[in-house]
């Protein structure tokens, strides 16, 4: 019952900004959680965390440790990336459009509304308010878009809507007891989306600036020779247009509308900058070059420059991106992804890898520019998931959706290595084959497939005489005969796995047939449909319905207990009835309207505790010992029942993301008029290249008469629910995607991460003080042969099992490698095997989910066993008579 968030899976990437730290790991926005993916391994998680909305802004500081996150609601969240848990969270009063931490980790800048803020960073020590705001410019006239910190962190350039870009010093600059104003880059026609600061490698200082705008052009600017009073940077100039009459370190009072309120910035000494940091106070820019990218009907809406290598790529909303040689303008690269806009686009340290986000198709993808060939190239579902099915190993998770595609996933991994999309219409059903090594489809489109997860091919189709919808299936336990119920006629198909035949055609039911499955322990197939009934048919000896279990009201799912002994249904009026499958008797009923309700939607005229719309489950899932059920529905609960008491033992919140409608029990009143409620109101900007563009609105039906009257915001709800074989995880498909809760402890926290001397000096010093857990793990880490062997010869058999179960799952592999060459060469067998079975006996699950990453070192471990085995068996088969002998010498006397 202790299940806890684990991953998610078949989400889309939906916006925002992606960042690679530490050169291998991919950090991405999916919806009010993070993704982080590891492009080495091939592996894939979703952080714990939930943002209040969906997340528009991502920061990570320069060492990795730490990610800022900031949503649609101007909240931001300081995450701890190692212990993945939320350290701070912070609110602010206007939209956050750009976040970036300083080279030095010691500050951070934020861009809201008009005003960049400085923030000091948060660190490990516990704090009543850890943020300190330390300068605030605000000298835009139009939103800030676009950041850049210098290498030195002395200074910041900032891009703006106002069509300019500004240069502004962390300290107070003054000249002759007057404040310098900051530089301004002016000349643009457009939003400035980007802007970077180039350095020259000789030096290692700031000798240009580039600055890129939505219309596809890039100017360059370098320093300018002139030095002395006539520096733009002095008050003592006209003010530029468009600057507001005031300070440069954002001191200003009745600026724009006057809610501006006269802030306190850092006061610092006069000039407090070294001569290599203050390099720049008296210099000028001139403009060196401007470039078009030639890109005709489209505007550039995402861009990235990588210092060391003096490049810089661009992405366009025609999905066309490219990569530029600066300051020579080169054009490298110049490809198309897809025909949509391209909204993420960021180098990795090293500048060879290219990371690009495309919101409306929700894909992302990493390429490598030298080698051309992709790294990474993961799509999620276009539209909700609606089914779902594990595989008979717990290995394997299949997924289908409204957007006609099937994929599979790798439950360990978290990734995708296979999509089908023969179907031309949305999937409503799934089935894993007893083998694992094929899977069954249904879909609307009239047609059951089977594949080939080996060969990833289609090997069978079903169809009928006449086009039937399909939205349930199921198979025997043999996987001879394949069912499917049917949306329109009302009717059960039958057919032949090995021939692809129909068999025969199951009449009876009077509406939707949606729910079917076979018995785990005889051949009798159970159905449910909207006609308040529930048939057993025996398929086999083709005698029709063997008996009809009558409700009250329409059954919308069913679903067998693993033993066979039971069959539970839910119907319409938010009842779950268990019956008795062999005498045709109802045993008990759960009443779990008011379990499962919660949740107001925009257009609700009444609370959501009177509200009768969603409270009823359509999706039933027994537990793998058959003790408790899992049931969900349009609601944002999952609810958990105990069948003996009929209890409710717990209740999922599957999210806490506002930008989904039905999240909150309490509307608020101040947006409730005579017209209606104000949310149903669409104010979104009408500018095409900024939330959601026109032809989305479209596809969505925005625009139709009755469609989305609640601006498009979809409905949270769970559409399918299954638990895995071992009963170690459920998943949960969702309206954000499928949701993976686990009871294994996938994530163990490892002190010795937050270490910096990690030498072997630290692991004498652990075993001396008898910390045989510590020295393990960090000879481990050290990966050094000799420092293994010496702590695990260390602990004594006693200690074994203790030491055991403090290893973390990343060391697994090493210890397993150790083991087997010590095996080889060491006499002490018994030692050796008592450690092997512990390991066996306390991280068996891991091992069994991940046991292709760790099949290597298990085939090494077993060869090592098998070879000792041997030696033994013909030294002992050779001396058996011998060893009878003696044993019968010595009890004779």
């Amino acid at each position: 019952m202790n299940y806890r968030f684990q991953n998610l899976l078949g989400a889309p990437y939906r916006g925002g900004n992606a960042v690679i730290t530490n050169n291998t790991e991919l950090i991405s926005p999916v919806g009010n959680r993070v993704s982080v993916t590891d492009l080495i391994k091939s592996q894939s998680i979703t952080l714990p965390v939930q943002s209040s909305s969906n997340i528009s802004r991502i920061a990570a500081s320069p060492d990795g440790v730490f990610l800022l996150t900031a949503d649609d609601n101007r909240r931001c969240l300081f995450i701890n990336l190692r212990q993945r848990v939320v350290l701070h969270r912070i609110s602010f009063k206007k939209s956050v459009n750009a976040i970036e931490f300083s080279p030095n980790g010691a500050f951070i800048a934020v861009a809201t509304g008009k005003l960049v803020q400085i923030w000091r960073s948060p660190g490990f020590k516990k704090e009543f308010f850890p943020f300190e705001l330390v300068r605030t410019f605000a000298d835009c006239d139009d939103k800030v878009v676009a950041l850049d910190w210098s290498p030195d962190s002395n200074y910041l350039l900032i891009g703006s809507k106002d069509l300019t870009a500004r240069l502004f010093c962390m300290k107070k600059l003054k000249s002759g007891g007057v404040k310098r104003k900051p530089f301004m880059f002016l000349g643009h026609r457009d939003t400035v989306v980007g802007v970077f600061f180039g350095i020259d490698k000789n030096t290692n200082k700031v000798c240009n600036v580039y600055t890129v705008t939505r219309d596809c052009y890039v100017f360059s600017w370098g320093l300018s020779d002139n030095e002395g009073e006539s520096d733009g940077m002095d008050v003592k100039e006209p003010p530029s247009p468009g600057t507001p009459d005031g300070d440069a370190d954002g001191e200003v009072e009745g600026f724009g509308s006057g809610d501006l309120k006269k802030r306190k910035g850092y006061e610092g000494r006069e000039g407090d900058l070294d001569e290599e940091g203050g390099y720049l106070r008296n210099r000028k820019w001139e403009l060196l070059g401007k470039n078009n990218f030639l890109q005709s009907q489209a505007k550039l809406t995402a861009c990235d420059y990588h210092r060391g290598l003096n490049m810089l790529v661009v992405g366009f909303s025609n999905g066309v991106f490219g990569l530029y040689q600066m300051p020579d303008f080169v054009c490298l690269h110049l490809l198309s992804i897809s025909r949509e806009k391209i909204t993420t686009a960021v180098f990795n340290e090293l500048g060879n890898w290219l990371t690009f986000g495309c919101a409306k198709l929700g894909q992302l993808l990493v390429w490598e520019w030298k080698s051309e060939s992709y790294i990474l190239k993961q799509q999620g579902h276009y539209f909700d998931v609606n089914c779902l099915a594990y595989s008979p190993d717990s290995q394997l998770l299949a997924t289908g959706a409204d957007d006609n595609k099937v994929k599979v996933w790798t439950v360990s991994s978290g990734f995708c290595f296979i999509t089908f999309s023969e179907h031309t219409n949305a999937i409503t059903a799934l089935h894993f084959m007893a083998n694992s090594h094929s899977l069954l489809s249904a879909s609307l489109d009239g047609t059951v497939r089977a594949w080939d997860l080996y060969r990833y091919r289609n090997f069978r189709t079903f169809t009928t005489p006449e086009t039937r919808q399909f939205v349930s299936l199921a198979a025997d336990q043999s996987g001879e005969v394949i069912c499917a119920g049917t949306l329109d006629s009302f009717e059960i198909f039958v057919w032949s796995m090995k021939t692809g035949r129909l068999l025969d055609i199951l009449s009876g039911h009077e509406g939707p047939v949606h729910g079917l499955m076979f018995s785990p322990t005889n051949a009798i197939l159970a159905s449910s449909s909207w006609d308040r009934t529930v048939r057993l048919w025996d398929v086999f000896d083709g005698k029709g319905a063997v008996e009809t279990f009558t409700h009250t009201h329409d059954v919308l799912t069913l679903v067998y207990r693993p033993d066979g002994k039971q069959l539970a249904s839910s119907t319409l009026d938010g009842q779950i009835h268990f019956w008795d499958p062999i005498d045709g008797l109802l045993m008990y009923t759960i009443e779990g309207r008011r379990d499962i309700s919660g949740g107001r939607l925009m257009t609700d005229r009444r609370s959501a505790a009177n509200s009768s719309s969603g409270k009823f489950f359509t999706t039933l899932c027994y537990s793998a010992d058959g003790s408790y059920i899992l049931a969900g529905g349009s609601s944002k609960y999952i609810c958990m029942y105990d069948v003996a008491d009929q209890v409710l033992l717990r209740r999922f919140q599957i999210t806490h993301n506002l930008s989904l409608d039905g999240v909150l029990d309490f509307l608020n009143s101040k947006n409730m008029t005579d017209a209606g409620p104000l949310d149903l109101i669409d104010d979104d900007n009408s500018d095409i290249e900024e939330g959601v563009d026109k032809q989305t609105r479209g596809k969505l039906g925005y625009d139709l008469p009755g469609s989305m009257p609640n601006r498009g915001r979809p409905v949270v709800r769970t559409k399918c629910l299954r638990i895995a074989p071992t009963g170690r995880s459920f998943s949960a498909a969702t309206t954000e995607g499928v949701l993976v809760y686990s009871i294994d402890d996938s994530f163990i926290f490892d002190p010795t991460d937050l270490d910096i001397d990690v030498t072997p000096e630290a692991v004498d010093a652990a075993l001396n003080e008898d910390k045989l857990s510590k020295a393990l793990i960090l000879s481990l880490r050290l990966n050094e042969d000799s420092l293994i062997k010496k702590c695990i010869f260390k602990v004594s058999p006693i200690d074994i099992p203790a030491v055991v179960s403090s290893i973390p799952y990343r060391y697994l592999q090493r210890l397993i490698e150790a083991l087997a060459d010590l095996l080889e060469s060491c006499p002490h067998v018994e030692f050796i095997l008592q450690w092997c079975q512990e390991l066996c006996k306390v991280h068996g699950n891991s091992i069994q989910q991940n046991f292709r990453k760790l099949l290597p070192a298990l085939k090494s471990l077993q060869k090592a066993i098998t070879r000792t085995h041997q030696d033994l068996k013909e030294t002992c088969s050779s001396n058996e008579y011998m060893l009878r002998y003696l044993c019968s010498a010595s009890s004779g006397k």
